[in-house]
């Protein structure tokens, strides 16, 4: 097995794994995690398709991949910052009019 083939199958096995974690669990900040982990596996499989033995890499799939990296990381932060106040929400931790 090659190194990009086992890359791959890496990717595609992570992919699963956070979606499956993702549709099975009822927490939203795991679910937020989960969707982190399908997407790492994304990003293996992008740069696993950008390997070449013979040629050098293409730059394409890797710029890609690092802009999908900061659009992960922004909206992993709006994802959990919506995560935390729908909790506090449910908790009956939000304001409350004292009218």
């Amino acid at each position: 097995m090659s190194e990009q083939a086992l890359y791959t199958a890496l990717g595609i096995a992570l992919f699963w794994l956070g979606l499956y974690r993702a549709v099975t669990v009822t927490s939203m900040l795991i679910k937020v995690v989960a969707y982190n982990i399908a997407g790492a596996g994304t990003f293996m499989v992008l740069i696993a398709t950008a390997y070449s033995p013979t040629e050098p890499a293409d730059p394409v799939p890797h710029a890609i991949v690092l802009t999908g990296i900061v659009v992960s990381l922004a909206a992993t932060a709006l994802a959990v910052l919506l995560a935390l106040r729908c909790q506090r929400e449910d908790n009956g931790g939000g304001r409350h009019n004292n009218d």
